[in-house]
C-alpha cells in the first residue's frame, strides 16, 4: 500500500462479567497492568478497562458483558503473548502457584509445551473461556522435543 502502514496492533477486546476481577487475574497471571492514561474510559460502565504490558504496546480492552463461554469462536480464536525464553520458563513455574484454566474450565497448574520448531508455546484459557497462548521465539529448533 502506498503511503499507509499500520504502526502496531492497538488492542483486543474481551467481554468479562467483572472488569476489575478480570484485570486482577491478568495482572496476577501475566503481569499486565491497568493503563492509567485510559482509566477515565472505565468510569463509564459501557467503557473498557485497558490493560497492557509495562511498555503499553498492544492493549487488552476489558468490557463488561457475557464472555465466550461454550459458544464457538467467530473470527477470534486466541490471543498470544510473546515472551523471552527466560520468561517462558518462569511462566511455566508461575502457573504451578497461579493456575490457569483448560478448555472445560478446569484449573491447570502444569502446561504442555508445544514445539513449533521456530517457537515454543503453551495454550490455556482465562477464567472466562478466552483462549490464550504464551510463546517464545527465543529457542533453538527442536529444543522442546529434547527437553528444553
Amino acid at each position: 500500500m502506498d503511503g499507509f502502514r499500520v504502526a502496531q496492533l492497538d488492542h483486543v477486546e474481551f467481554f468479562v462479567p467483572d472488569r476489575d476481577a478480570a484485570a486482577a487475574w491478568y495482572t496476577r497471571t501475566l503481569g499486565l497492568q491497568v493503563v492509567p492514561e485510559y482509566a477515565a474510559w472505565a468510569a463509564d460502565p459501557q467503557g473498557p478497562l485497558m490493560i497492557a504490558t509495562a511498555h503499553a504496546g498492544t492493549k487488552l480492552a476489558l468490557f463488561v458483558g457475557e464472555p465466550q463461554g461454550t459458544r464457538p469462536t467467530t473470527g477470534f480464536h486466541r490471543m498470544a503473548f510473546r515472551v523471552s525464553r527466560r520468561d517462558f520458563e518462569a511462566f511455566l513455574a508461575h502457573v504451578r502457584e497461579n493456575p490457569v484454566f483448560g478448555e472445560r474450565g478446569e484449573e491447570v497448574r502444569e502446561l504442555a509445551v508445544r514445539d513449533h520448531g521456530a517457537a515454543l508455546s503453551v495454550y490455556f484459557c482465562d477464567p472466562y473461556g478466552h483462549r490464550l497462548e504464551v510463546t517464545t521465539y527465543d529457542v533453538a529448533p527442536g529444543a522442546a522435543a529434547r527437553g528444553g
